[in-house]
């Protein structure tokens, strides 16, 4: 089950009316122990668990209601040495998982920020679980369309990242101790004292009056920067491929992290992603669907090529990986899927739908449909015409179908493919443009392994601390796709310094 945009819409709407808990004007002037920027999946455990150990916890939110990406989030979480995990007598661990994403990223990510949020996200996969969490039934998996793990810790919801989102809602609104949440509130600036030291934040309000609350900590839990195409490309040093991301992720946390003295991490672990369609042809743009190019589940028929019409990668190789690294080398990370008539004829299902809404195979009539309809969909009677039309280099396509074709009927290809069922050689022929990209912010705010905000020379900033997407997954993945390493790491975080700034209140 997925949700809907129909009761996406409502549930937003019901959300905004239900959690508007405070007005910033009757809050003027009030003491707090802890002020959380942003109320999504890092902030909410954040602001809920400090408040329920003792702190008086202010929880500001830009948008009209809480949840930030959960509304629209696959919702993977890994976690190792869950209780549900041991009820099925699966052995591992918190040490297995680090490893795990040392293995898979290569090294890349950072070891002290990752040991720390694998160490929490068991407790927090329990917590949610006695909260009545409901998991999907095909729970829990190793891999989920990324690099697998070697346990199966992936775990995820009936309604995606909506079904964190339920609990979270459920837990403030029934808890013994909450924080006080104020909506529609954007916060502006910190509040920096002698030594540079944070004392509070200044915003402004719904009526458009500017406040200021004072609290001895301040968490940045306010996303990261996907809504902010010119701060991803300043932070990356490539443009944003993809439009997505929550609209109110603007990135202002890391203008507050850089303005107190901060610095950001992480660029150099940039890697995009593999199979996506784009909805148009101007970038950034929306994903309009996805291909099936995992050979676990579908062997491939075509050729993938880049723009000089050369293939870059053995299509029918396993490592998702492997696909992504040789992606990322490409001009603008872009390819095209080229095939002809008999394969569209003839070939297992290609494209599937981009989620939000229910994921499903397309049907070979809504294929042929695309190619009418879709600016990434190209049909020609020629290869040449087909290049020209798709942005392909004519004389490129043409030499690598006629070497493809060779290695069809020779029964040895240069890549090494071992699965050619047929040669591209009967008009009429198809293209399909995909452009690599990143759903999340991959530079982020600098911490060390207790959250603080750090200045470039390691020195912790006082009083300033930053978790979730904030983070950046260049150093919570590395430079890789990690499964579930951003959902539960922003919750087992916030989680984590929730608690442990309440003892200090």
């Amino acid at each position: 089950m997925h949700v809907t945009r129909r009761s996406l819409l409502k549930s937003v709407s019901a959300a905004a009316a239900l959690m508007a808990c405070g007005t910033s004007r009757a809050l003027a002037g009030q003491a707090w122990d802890m002020i959380v920027v942003g109320a999504g999946t890092a902030g909410i455990p954040a602001a809920l668990f400090g408040a329920q150990n003792g702190a008086r916890v202010l929880l500001l939110e830009k948008a009209a209601q809480v949840g930030g990406t959960l509304w629209f989030s696959g919702g993977q979480m890994s976690a190792a040495g869950t209780r549900r995990q041991a009820a099925l007598s699966i052995d591992d661990s918190p040490e297995r998982h680090l490893a795990d994403i040392l293995r898979i990223s290569r090294g890349t990510a950072d070891p002290a920020l990752v040991r720390r949020a694998v160490t929490q996200a068991g407790p927090t996969l329990d917590w949610l679980d006695s909260a009545g969490f409901e998991f999907g039934p095909e729970f829990p998996l190793d891999a989920t369309g990324h690099e697998p793990y070697s346990r199966r810790r992936i775990w995820g919801g009936t309604q995606r990242g909506y079904s964190v989102l339920k609990v979270l809602e459920r837990e403030l609104a029934t808890a013994r101790a909450k924080p006080v949440l104020v909506t529609r509130f954007d916060v502006t600036d910190l509040l920096i004292g002698s030594g540079g030291t944070v004392t509070g934040v200044r915003g402004v309000d719904e009526s458009g009056k500017i406040q200021q609350f004072h609290a001895p900590r301040v968490v940045l839990a306010s996303g990261g920067y996907m809504a902010n195409p010119q701060m991803f490309a300043e932070l990356n040093g490539r443009p944003q491929y993809r439009a997505a991301g929550w609209p109110a992720n603007t990135g202002i946390g890391v203008t507050l992290a850089l303005a107190a003295g901060g610095y950001t991490r992480g660029s150099q672990n940039y890697l995009c992603d593999f199979g996506s369609i784009p909805a148009e042809l101007d970038l950034p743009s929306p994903e309009y669907a996805r291909s099936i190019h995992h050979p676990q589940r579908r062997m491939p028929w075509e050729i993938y090529v880049n723009r000089l019409g050369q293939r870059f990668i053995r299509e029918d190789d396993e490592s998702i990986d492997t696909r992504e690294r040789a992606l990322s080398q490409q001009d603008d990370h872009r390819y095209w899927v080229v095939f002809d008539e008999p394969t569209l004829s003839a070939a297992p299902t290609l494209v599937r739908s981009a989620p939000p809404g229910e994921v499903r195979d397309w049907t070979r009539d809504e294929l042929r449909a695309a190619f009418d309809e879709a600016p990434a969909f190209v049909r020609a009677d020629s290869i040449e015409e087909l290049a020209t039309r798709a942005g392909i280099d004519p004389a490129g396509l043409l030499g690598t179908i006629r070497q493809f074709n060779d290695a069809v009927r020779n029964g040895s290809d240069s890549w090494g493919r071992r699965y050619m069922p047929r040669p591209v050689d009967t008009p009429p022929y198809y293209a399909i443009r995909h452009q690599g990209g990143t759903l999340i912010s991959v530079a982020g705010v600098a911490v060390d392994e207790s959250l603080r905000v750090v200045r470039p020379g390691g020195a912790p900033i006082p009083g300033l601390y930053a978790i979730g997407e904030l983070l950046g997954n260049g150093s919570l993945s590395g430079q890789a796709f990690c499964s579930g390493m951003m959902v539960t790491p922003a919750l087992s975080l916030g989680r984590w310094l929730g608690m442990t700034l309440s003892k200090r209140a």
